[in-house]
């Protein structure tokens, strides 16, 4: 009988509230609980290119949260005009691409935070969710948004408050207790094609015969620099390959560089390939290379074997100074701590074995 009432009270939105996010509150508990090493920096992978920086004079820094989801029914057939894939590649059929990662941090539980930074418009890396989740929270009401002037249009549009948004444009720097962050030139050649576009409006919506400007593509996109006690990080977020990675790599000294990284389909340019991210890391002259966003998308994943094997098929001829690591989404690096890692593994538990008696029929049952 009680089991019977139980599934008779159980609702669909009793479901969603009991099973979503999928981490429930456990990332947000162990970021607030982290006690960062001095001369380290932590830093947490929280799906797409979305990380979460803290350092050890407390600074707390989210980056392209995105807590939204893909595609998620078949009944719409056609994409819609004018989307980046639609102009890239003059396709019409809808994207097949789903959200293929749990969420692993609640926006509306986060009790500490300074910056909530974002490094382009595009729908998977500013979310309505985390503006909403930051601004309602009276706890939060110092936190900063941090983007290039698109995302600080998207911003306003929300009702974001003016006055909490900060507008950055390559070459500015922004200093934050015990971190410096520089916003710089992005790659991003996707938000080119990206409306709104200056220019295609008086063409009705046509992009040819437009030139972009490297303003244009500042208003759209930036990459970040973090300089911190344990190491300075960059964040290429969704850029494409540019031989301008070796001109940052001589303005910065880079120990942990992240970067997009993907399969992309037959008729588009969107992510990273394998080579360009290891070609990305030698003119970084980074330590450390991380992929991310290959794991989001389902028609965009990749293999990270494939870094890992042209990583050793090259590293020796061409003298690599740095490595690949692979990471999980949930998971935390701590540099220079973890410098050495190649592969990531959750924590595997279980540390306590045999602490206590264990109650066993016979002690060879297993």
């Amino acid at each position: 009988e009680s089991i019977m009432s139980k599934v008779s009270e159980i609702t669909r939105e009793s479901w969603i509230l009991s099973t979503f996010p999928e981490w429930g509150t456990w990332l947000n508990e162990e970021i607030e609980n982290e006690v960062v090493p001095e001369g380290n920096f932590a830093m947490w992978w929280l799906g797409c290119v979305g990380v979460w920086i803290k350092t050890p004079g407390g600074a707390n820094i989210c980056m392209d949260l995105w807590c939204g989801r893909g595609k998620n029914t078949k009944k719409v057939k056609d994409m819609v005009r004018g989307h980046q894939m639609a102009n890239m590649a003059g396709v019409r059929k809808l994207q097949p691409n789903l959200r293929a990662q749990p969420m692993v941090l609640d926006p509306f539980a986060i009790n500490e935070l300074d910056y909530v930074l974002v490094s382009h418009y595009h729908s998977d890396h500013i979310d309505p969710n985390v503006a909403a989740a930051v601004v309602n929270n009276p706890k939060l009401n110092h936190v900063k948004f941090v983007g290039p002037w698109h995302c600080a249009r998207l911003w306003k549009e929300w009702g974001v408050p003016e006055d909490r948004i900060i507008t950055v444009k390559p070459g500015d720097t922004i200093e934050l207790k015990d971190v410096k962050i520089h916003a710089l030139d992005s790659f991003d050649r996707t938000c080119l094609v990206t409306l709104p576009v200056e220019g295609a409006e008086e063409q009705g919506g046509e992009l040819h015969g437009l030139c972009p400007s490297d303003e244009e593509m500042g208003r759209k996109a930036v990459n970040y620099v973090f300089e911190t006690p344990g190491g300075t990080i960059y964040h290429g977020a969704d850029s494409h390959y540019s031989i301008n990675f070796a001109k940052h790599g001589k303005q910065f000294d880079i120990d942990v560089a992240l970067n997009n990284y993907g399969e992309n389909p037959v008729g588009i340019a969107d992510k990273m390939t394998s080579v360009d991210l290891l070609r990305m890391a030698e003119c970084l002259r980074t330590n450390v290379i991380i992929p991310v966003h290959h794991d989001i998308w389902t028609n965009f994943m990749a293999s990270t074997d494939e870094i890992l094997a042209l990583w050793r098929m090259r590293k020796d001829r061409l003298q690599y100074k740095f490595h690949p690591f692979i990471w999980e989404v949930g998971g935390k690096y701590v540099y220079p701590q973890d410098k050495n890692l190649i592969e990531y593994h959750h924590p595997r538990g279980f540390d306590d074995c045999f602490e206590h008696e264990p109650n066993v029929q016979f002690k060879s049952i297993l």
